[in-house]
């Protein structure tokens, strides 16, 4: 599966790049994070409830924060197996200042399934990704807007 987009978010680059890279933030906008623990520089333990269709299940997870390059890109690496399988994503988050007080964020991503949640179809587990997606990027949003608006 691969995808991609992007939003424009109402926040200079260094607040939207401090929101990306808190750990905080992370937990509060990946659907069904419980909570990560850090393991070691830029990588952390996860433990994910998903609760959408056939991916419903319990994933304990890391995620990596490689070839990062502040505040311009870095590359998210996520590898998670539960019951219902195993998930291999990578993401590339690339921020770019469109205008004063303006970021625009792209992504683009690839993921890979396997176990009992891939004989499901690709069909449906692409739209189990873009829920996933567009939910984490709609609370990043939500959240970088927000602190915006109280500064």
């Amino acid at each position: 599966m691969t995808g991609n987009g992007v939003i424009e978010l109402n926040a200079p680059i260094e607040q939207v790049w401090q929101k990306l890279m808190d750990p905080e933030v992370l937990t509060e906008c990946i659907l069904g994070c419980k909570h990560l623990d850090l393991i070691e520089e830029g990588k952390y333990r996860a433990d994910l409830s998903i609760g959408i269709a056939a991916v419903k299940g319990k994933y304990d997870a890391t995620i990596s924060l490689v070839d990062v390059q502040a505040p311009e890109s870095y590359k998210l690496v996520v590898h998670g197996e539960g019951a219902p399988g195993f998930v291999d994503a990578e993401g590339i988050i690339r921020l770019t200042p469109v205008e004063e007080g303006k970021t625009a964020l792209a992504y683009n991503y690839t993921a890979e399934v396997g176990g009992k949640v891939a004989a499901i179809g690709q069909r449906m587990l692409g739209g189990v990704a873009k829920i996933v997606i567009n939910d984490f990027f709609k609370k990043i949003k939500k959240e970088i807007e927000s602190a915006q608006q109280s500064a």
